[in-house]
């Protein structure tokens, strides 16, 4: 809620008045389509034509749409993995923009990339997830932070809560809903698991709607719903027509509503820091005071660290850097997106000494960009033996 489509659009438009086009790739069907609702009502008075491109449009849409991207006519497209299908092809792509870019893969962003000559790129995402990190700290991406909310937002509760005091979250809820307010209640699972002690929406849906908040509007939002029925239930959410919606983590990313103050995530140390601050995220996008609260029954030592480094920050960047030291920085000129590289490097979470080496880097790169000075033989062989064991994505 901090204002990346405003970003996207500026981008945008800049591409289009230089008579390129762009695409902005969103992993969802409803964030696809909430983009390209205000993205198209920003570009429409430059008259730039956007088009919109989901696996679920009927056929005569989608060709039609395949029409214009090729043709040059539409000059922003929007779309879901629709858009790396073989038959989508570009007359002109300059930029590709990269919404929550945790949820795609190398692969795909690289698919998308190669529908244009050298397109710029630009990646957006509320937490950067360890390998963009590392990426980062390695030269390869510039990095713009946008750490401001809009006026009048204010700070979100952020409450982790185990044992008898997990109740408190339910009065938060009822207190608020009264208060003409929404809540979200997520659950780690769609359907009982009987390995897993851990909280499935659909049980918890009927759990809450009988016993704990008869009286108020329920719905239920799940991945394995039809994506008419998902589509149907987050409507009346954000129209409304609900008070608590029970979801699993398909909410995690593009839901835009302004009156829900309340998050509450059961079984939290199921997720990784990334996947909480998302959650966060959906709330707290209005003036009014939101809440977070993070439920857990037993959480190991190592989830324990994240629950409490989540409850004392909203810091993106910080809690990135929390799930690298934990997690890894996953293989950084591969396809893994986690765990600990191959390649033997300093201390990631030393960032002096990244920028230091990163500087001298970068005189050596504008003074000797192909190393053919006596003095750079060494690292030029090195360099050599180094990208003969990998291709760079």
């Amino acid at each position: 809620g901090a204002g990346k489509t405003a970003v996207a659009a500026a981008a945008l438009l800049a591409t289009a008045l230089n008579g390129y086009q762009g695409a902005i790739m969103a992993p969802t069907e409803l964030l696809a389509e909430q983009h390209a609702r205000s993205i198209s009502i920003m570009l429409e008075p430059f008259g730039i034509h956007t088009v919109l491109l989901t696996g679920s449009l009927k056929q005569r849409e989608r060709t039609m749409g395949r029409a214009a991207i090729e043709s040059g006519e539409a000059m922003v497209a929007i779309g879901t993995h629709a858009l790396i299908q073989e038959d989508v092809s570009f007359k002109r792509l300059g930029l590709v923009i990269i919404d929550e870019q945790h949820r795609f893969g190398v692969e795909q962003r690289d698919t998308l990339r190669q529908k244009g000559y050298h397109p710029h790129m630009l990646v957006m995402t509320a937490t950067p997830i360890p390998r963009t990190l590392s990426l980062t700290l390695y030269g390869d991406l510039d990095v713009s932070v946008i750490d401001q909310l809009p006026p009048g937002r204010q700070k979100i509760i952020t409450r982790w809560r185990t044992g008898a005091r997990r109740t408190e979250a339910n009065t938060v809820i009822a207190h608020q809903v009264a208060e003409g307010h929404q809540a979200f209640i997520i659950c780690p699972l769609i359907e009982e698991s009987e390995t897993l002690a851990v909280k499935a929406a659909t049980v918890e849906f009927e759990r809450l709607s009988r016993e704990v908040f008869p009286n108020l509007r329920l719905g239920l939002l799940h991945g394995a719903m039809k994506s008419a029925e998902k589509d149907a239930a987050m409507r009346r959410f954000r129209d409304g027509e609900l008070d608590i919606l029970v979801a699993t983590s398909v909410i995690e990313v593009g839901i835009d509503v302004s009156n829900a103050t309340v998050m509450v995530i059961e079984d939290a140390d199921r997720f990784g820091l990334s996947q909480l601050h998302q959650f966060r995220g959906r709330v707290g996008r209005g003036k009014d005071q939101a809440f977070c609260y993070v439920l857990s029954a037993d959480a190991s030592i190592q989830a324990q660290e994240r629950l409490n480094v989540f409850q004392s920050t909203d810091d993106g960047f910080r809690l990135s850097e929390e799930d690298l030291r934990l997690r890894g920085p996953g293989d950084f000129i591969g396809v893994r997106q986690s765990g600990m590289p191959e390649l033997r490097m300093a201390d990631l979470s030393d960032t002096q000494l990244i920028e230091l080496s990163r500087s001298l880097a970068t005189k050596i790169w504008e003074s000797d960009p192909y190393l053919r000075k006596p003095e750079h033989a060494a690292l030029r062989e090195r360099m050599r033996l180094f990208w003969q064991q990998f291709m760079p994505h």
